[in-house]
């Protein structure tokens, strides 16, 4: 049986995580040579090739990927039991990564302040990306908690409501539907709109919304992230469907408007994302605890309260309902 060391696991999961031997070495405060002494050990313990060193960046085997599944989980549950013992007091301390995605960036920084306030010795650390890649962080222990919509039904994840996301039809303040009152989807017909990626929770809530409504409409354009989208709403390329958080700042600037369209805007959930594991560790229960006592508070779109649901609009806000 091999005899595995702490520390020649988290020397190999650095290794693994940033494909190189010289940035692993920066991380820990080691040497390269350090390093690759501590991998040839490891190697040699469980006698297989974890890395194909001859290719940069270095390529990790079929072996090295299963050890670096078991690895993370190992120093995962050793995270758990530390930081248990750190909160017998209720005094949380150690380190929480926290994954979001894009739209959440705008409101994270209040969020990660307000339990900073409450507990002080925690350092924190903020991943921003898609849906896709912090399932799969969160999967690999990457991340401990992140904030979203609703995952897919796949996910191996357990998703909570915690504030409301509202999304609102935009348009460039020159549009001929701007500052009109009261207007029907129908007013809409013909229109060229702007969608998000394929898989986009957005887009998928308002391709729902459009085929509802019968409404035939131009996609001429079809950009990645809410980013490209706004600004391709603002050069005049078409109507889009985008969360409040995004457009606060060209909505008071004046380069976009909000369509006041019979049921907008619509509000998704924003949820927080826990791996489903029998042992969960204490820190990112308590931000996930944290999350359903305030977050609401700390996030709240500017833009005001949802118009009264239409009959037709009476779907569940989770898009894997939809």
């Amino acid at each position: 049986m091999p005899e595995l060391t702490l520390r020649s696991l988290r020397v190999f999961e650095a290794a693994a995580s940033t494909r190189s031997f010289t940035r692993a070495a920066e991380l820990l405060d080691l040497s390269q040579a350090a390093v690759s002494q501590q991998i040839r050990q490891l190697e040699q313990e469980v006698s297989a090739k974890l890395f194909d060193t001859a290719v940069r960046p270095v390529r990790i085997t079929e072996a090295g990927y299963e050890l670096l599944r078991h690895a993370r989980t190992i120093l995962a549950q050793l995270s758990i039991a530390m930081e248990a013992l750190c909160s017998l007091d209720g005094q949380y301390q150690g380190r929480l990564c926290i994954g979001v995605v894009r739209p959440a960036n705008y409101f994270v920084a209040q969020l990660m302040e307000a339990f900073r306030l409450r507990y002080p010795n925690v350092r924190m650390k903020l991943v921003i990306d898609k849906r896709d890649p912090l399932l799969a962080m969160l999967a690999d222990h990457r991340i401990d908690i992140a904030i979203g919509g609703y995952p897919p039904v796949q996910a191996e994840v357990d998703a909570e409501a915690f504030a409301r996301n509202p999304h609102f039809l935009v348009a460039p303040s020159s549009h001929r539907l701007a500052g009109q009152r009261g207007l029907n989807w129908a007013d809409l017909s013909g229109e060229p709109f702007v969608l998000r990626e394929q898989g986009s929770a957005t887009r998928h809530f308002l391709e729902h919304m459009l085929q509802t409504q019968g409404l035939q409409v131009r996609t001429d354009f079809e950009l990645e992230g809410n980013e490209a989208v706004k600004h391709a709403v603002m050069l005049g390329l078409g109507l889009s469907f985008l969360s409040g958080h995004v457009i606060q700042t060209e909505l008071e600037a004046g380069k976009l408007v909000t369509l006041d369209v019979a049921g907008m805007p619509k509000c998704l959930d924003w949820c927080v994302w826990r791996r489903r594991e029998a042992y969960t560790s204490a820190l990112p229960d308590a931000f996930r605890a944290f999350l359903l006592e305030e977050g609401a508070r700390h996030c709240a779109c500017p833009l005001g309260t949802p118009a009264p649901q239409l009959p037709w609009m009476a779907v569940h806000s989770d898009p894997r309902m939809i």
